[in-house]
């Protein structure tokens, strides 16, 4: 095998060249374009390249686009977020889940604009400091916002550079073995771009099923193609079971169509969000008697017949929803509204508020006040 870790000092530079020319000149042909890349020849801004990257951390391109520019449009620089309030913010991410990435979005955009006058650091080190970006947005921002010879290992990079070396190890295991092999190629300059590349590469030709490889700027020097085991690269780690939870959620609604809602924790899963009233999250629904005593007040709770499932993570989640119409509001902790389309809920309590009154349409669009 030829390969940047055999030969001399002069031959692994002279094949990292190359490559890295034939990945830029495809780049050049053939890039996404994407609302928060800079266009050829413009600078990238920190900014926006941290604020994509943040949000594409588990996320797909399709699912952050119109996030992103709603962002943008609201909050055009990092100072114009850091004065936002949280619940602003975590009512324009709502729907985008992770939302422990909201919340220190929020907290970094704060650093850097009081700590540091607005200016994102411009090395991978420095950018690890704040808070929410790890190993991979550091290595994104400093990459394509400063042109640092770092790597951005996504999904899509790992899974072109497993194939391209024939990395067999399953992930996680095999990161830093990817890591360290992605950072190898990448060039002096255009190290940006060369981020950019390897992501779209990984996003079109080389996706996870059925890589075109005869269009591939790296076709002849593919060892997992060689091999005839493209397809197979990157090997998954078993896959973790994930524990089932259950509870019960109380979704009260007044005779102006207002929807109880209640903010849960500043810490922990889902943290600042909001949420219809629930008992606790355990390994059982709870029973009939239960669930009235940890209803939020007395009321003709009807509980409806079919569950709310949901996937975390790290479980998987089961809600029976309890529905409650009253005239009058309870004198109980909480606010009562009637347009939730700006609120910050969570997608899991938009589905239980949805199926609440699943027989009125969509709640979202334009409020769920009854005419």
């Amino acid at each position: 095998m030829v390969g940047i870790m055999h030969g001399t000092p002069a031959a692994k530079q002279s094949l990292r060249r190359d490559r890295a020319q034939r990945l830029l000149a495809w780049y050049d042909a053939h890039r996404r374009d994407l609302p928060w890349r800079a266009k050829p020849g413009e600078a990238a801004d920190p900014y926006r390249v941290w604020l994509s990257e943040v949000m594409l951390q588990q996320t797909t391109v399709q699912a952050v686009a119109g996030y992103y520019r709603k962002f943008i449009a609201r909050w055009p620089t990092v100072e114009a977020l850091a004065r936002a309030p949280l619940d602003d913010v975590l009512a324009a991410w709502a729907g985008l889940g992770y939302y422990a990435r909201a919340r220190n979005l929020h907290k970094a955009a704060k650093v850097v604009a009081d700590e540091l006058g607005g200016r994102f650091p411009s090395t991978a080190e420095e950018l690890r400091k704040l808070p929410g970006v790890g190993a991979y947005t550091s290595g994104a921002v400093a990459a394509i916002a400063y042109g640092a010879r770092e790597a951005a290992m996504d999904a899509n990079a790992e899974r072109v550079i497993a194939r391209l070396f024939a990395v067999e190890e399953p992930l996680p295991g095999a990161k830093p073995k990817l890591l360290t092999l992605g950072k190898s190629l990448v060039p002096e300059k255009r190290a940006g771009d060369f981020a950019q590349a390897l992501m779209d590469l990984g996003a079109g030709l080389c996706g996870v099923k059925r890589p075109t490889c005869t269009s591939c700027p790296w076709a002849d020097d593919c060892e997992a193609r060689k091999r005839g085991i493209a397809e197979t690269l990157p090997v998954k780690g078993p896959k973790m079971v994930r524990p089932l939870r259950r509870g019960a959620a109380f979704v009260a609604r007044d005779a102006d169509g207002a929807v109880l809602l209640v903010k849960r924790p500043e810490k922990g899963l889902l943290g600042s969000m909001m949420q219809p009233p629930q008992s606790e999250w355990g390994g059982r629904f709870p029973s009939a008697d239960e669930a009235m005593a940890q209803a939020p007040f007395r009321a003709a709770w009807k509980k409806l017949p079919v569950v709310v499932r949901h996937g975390f993570t790290h479980f998987e989640l089961e809600i029976e929803v309890w529905v409650a119409e009253v005239k009058k509001r309870p004198k109980v902790g909480g606010v009562w509204l009637a347009d939730l389309s700006d609120t910050a809920l969570p997608t899991v309590m938009r589905k239980i508020v949805e199926h609440a009154f699943a027989d009125e349409g969509p709640l979202f669009r334009s409020g769920n006040r009854r005419a």
